[in-house]
């Protein structure tokens, strides 16, 4: 679901970056309260395991679509909201500056639309209410994956309304609304079992680090270096090798936009789309997490069916292992900046 420049108008993509700006200070701010040695490394790991999640695109059955992990639910369980926005915020700036998913006026959108309905509404006004304080692996299972669901659906209305708001005549309101929310409401079903599954895991397997993230509690020297170790191979596992797997179907936004306008993407206009995008052409490393010599990589329909899939390719391995890496040291950072912050401030004068 993430949106390319095309999409949005330039006082769209303005308001967005300074309402997800806002979000990030605010983050910032509240993330010192409960932010601690131990959670630090795990931001930069979590981000680099959803990084690669995200890569991995799945078959939706009968609809010649699929879809991905958005993560942002993952994230705000297991990071709390706030360190779980700046987590989401790394991940989706190290896509758009480094491998081109994703516009860089669309940028605020994206972090917004994946990160703040997930951590900021769905975390706490469905999954704390139903998880409470009575911890299960029924409860939890049920609340992950409800928020899981809703915070995809408000995150595809949002992108509905961010294109309206923009003008794009291309994509009719209520044409567009009915082909996103259906889709996406399928990919958010099995979003939330992935995240419930993973979820449940780390609550059998470490469950301090459920009950003092849902608590609003620092870590407290509670050692976590099995689910940090657990995660960080599953991320390399994940984008180095499972992500050859991934369907060669076009995604839920791209799937609403070919069945409304006839197009999996819109072309961009002059002025200010132009000039992002060939900044964006200078900064990519790695554009849609292949080399820059090759042809872009296309998604069609039924190619999941034809030879060359499983793609088995090493730009997509290479694209993978950097990527994660890159946001777990982005995440990191963002973690450690936080925490000599809260430091300082507690520092004594003299």
């Amino acid at each position: 679901m993430h949106m390319a420049d095309a999409l949005i108008s330039p006082a769209v993509g303005g308001t967005m970056w300074a309402a997800a700006a806002g979000v990030a200070a605010y983050s910032i701010k509240r993330a010192q309260n409960d932010l601690d040695e131990e959670k630090v490394p795990f931001m930069g790991v979590m981000g680099a395991f959803v990084f690669a999640a995200q890569m991995i695109n799945f078959t939706i059955p009968a609809t010649g679509s699929s879809g991905h992990l958005g993560g942002g639910m993952l994230l705000a369980i297991l990071l709390g909201p706030y360190a779980g926005f700046l987590t989401m915020t790394s991940i989706l700036a190290i896509q758009a500056l480094f491998f081109g998913d994703g516009g860089l006026l669309a940028l605020g959108c994206n972090i917004f639309n994946l990160g703040f309905y997930t951590c900021f509404v769905a975390y706490p006004l469905i999954y704390k209410r139903i998880v409470g304080k009575e911890y299960s692996t029924g409860r939890i299972w049920v609340g992950a994956i409800l928020s899981a669901v809703i915070g995809l659906q408000l995150g595809a209305f949002s992108v509905v309304l961010e294109t309206f708001l923009s003008g794009k005549t291309e994509l009719p309101f209520g044409t567009f609304l009915m082909l996103m929310q259906p889709i996406h409401l399928a990919i958010g079903i099995v979003e939330g079992i992935a995240t419930a599954a993973i979820v449940g895991f780390v609550w059998k397997t470490q469950p301090q680090i459920i009950e003092k993230t849902t608590s609003r509690e620092a870590f407290g020297g509670t050692s976590i270096k099995r689910i940090l170790v657990g995660f960080a191979i599953a991320a390399v596992i994940t984008g180095g090798i499972f992500s050859w797997f991934a369907s060669a179907y076009p995604d839920g936004l791209e799937w609403a936009m070919l069945r409304t306008s006839g197009k999996e993407e819109l072309e961009a206009s002059e002025g200010i789309h132009q000039t992002l995008a060939a900044i964006q052409e200078k900064i990519v490393l790695l554009p849609d997490y292949g080399f820059k010599s090759q042809e872009p990589k296309t998604k069609v329909e039924g190619a999941e069916g034809e030879e060359g899939w499983p793609a088995v390719e090493v730009e997509t391995t290479v694209a993978g292992l950097i990527g994660g890496g890159m946001t777990l040291v982005f995440a990191g950072i963002t973690g450690m900046g936080i925490y000599w912050l809260k430091k300082w401030k507690k520092a004594p004068t003299t």
